[in-house]
């Protein structure tokens, strides 16, 4: 924590100094959104490379006047909290003045640039993020409080810890971890028991693109267990970007990459080839969007698919048939397909990518 008030003190000496000099003061953070200050490392994900092209948020430029006076507004704030060891979600510091911040986007967005101008974790800044993941399956810790969690005998799911990096005492005999993309999809399996019926697992779900609680809860289970990582997504542009979420990381958080990512997680399914393999029918077939198309082909660009020959060969499957289909499309196969078929099968004989 000495660290964090000592790199705020920096950057309002900085303030001052500039002040005092007659100058107008400046905070430099870097282009967090420019895919040419990211670099593609196989182990790591995508990171942020050290001598990255930066912007400047000026007092003396009107445009960027009121994002500068937010940034100092935030950086009390934090202060304030480290110093006396209290925490807040991101939703606190909107409520706290929701007329000068005008959204909770822009509060999201200033505690991201704060984190990686200041080269420290959100987590450390004091800041908790609302958690909407949930974790099922053969595990239990203790959360910061001293709180025991056992999610093995809990019929219904639990919600990611809000901090998990201060989780400690974890116990698991699973013998792999399952990333579902979708709630419903994680809710069917769960009723299905699937967690217990083939062998010892855990489930994670993010509900969609993961937060970053979920995300940091997949790579310290992966950090503490060693265990194999699968994930679950729909076949089509969404489930794949939400997967190389968790497996490389996002342009936006590359400056933490490495608490982030998990390059070690496998494509079990719903693979574009398994409806061809399995003769779904067209008629349960989603055509593509315009947007579909745009996405799959900004995905077919990224560094890390050139070194995915198996996932390359899958996009461009997905790409000359544009259809997409969302993991239900199993039931009409049969009602409980997915858990008493399709994946016990992909597990058994190795059907991941």
């Amino acid at each position: 924590s000495s660290e964090v008030l000592e790199a705020i003190e920096n950057v309002i000496q900085d303030v001052l100094k500039s002040l005092a000099q007659k100058k107008a003061p400046v905070l430099t953070l870097a282009n967090r959104s420019d895919w040419r200050n990211i670099e593609f490392k196989d182990s790591v994900g995508l990171q942020m490379i050290p001598c990255c092209t930066t912007k400047q948020i000026r007092i003396d430029c009107p445009r960027s006047a009121p994002k500068f006076a937010l940034m100092l507004r935030i950086l009390s704030m934090i202060y304030k909290m480290v110093q006396s060891n209290t925490y807040a979600t991101k939703r606190d510091i909107y409520y706290s003045d929701t007329l000068l911040f005008g959204s909770q986007s822009v509060v999201d967005n200033i505690i991201n640039d704060i984190s990686c101008m200041l080269k420290i974790p959100r987590r450390s800044l004091h800041i908790l993020s609302t958690t909407k993941g949930f974790v099922a399956g053969n595990l239990s810790y203790t959360e910061e409080d001293g709180t025991k969690v056992n999610c093995t005998c809990s019929a219904t799911a639990v919600t990611v810890p809000s901090n998990v990096q201060g989780i400690k005492n974890l116990i698991s005999h699973a013998k792999f971890m399952l990333i579902v993309e979708k709630d419903a999809t994680f809710q069917r399996l769960l009723d299905d028991d699937f967690c217990n019926k083939l062998s010892p697992c855990i489930m994670i779900t993010g509900r969609g693109v993961p937060d970053l609680n979920t995300r940091l809860l997949v790579r310290k289970l992966w950090d503490t267990f060693q265990i194999p990582i699968f994930t679950l997504m729909d076949a089509d542009p969404h489930g794949v970007e939400i997967m190389c979420i968790y497996k490389y990381g996002s342009v936006s958080m590359s400056f933490e990459a490495h608490h982030l990512t998990v390059p070690s997680i496998k494509w079990l399914g719903l693979l574009p080839s398994d409806l061809e393999r399995l003769n779904i029918r067209k008629d349960v077939l989603i055509p593509f969007t315009k947007q579909d198309q745009k996405k799959l082909a900004s995905i077919q660009k990224r560094p890390y698919i050139a070194c995915q020959p198996m996932w390359k060969k899958e996009l461009e499957i997905m790409a000359a048939s544009k259809l997409k289909a969302e993991i239900q499309v199993l039931t009409s196969l049969s009602s409980d397909y997915l858990s008493r078929v399709y994946l016990p099968n992909k597990l058994q004989f190795g059907g991941w990518l």
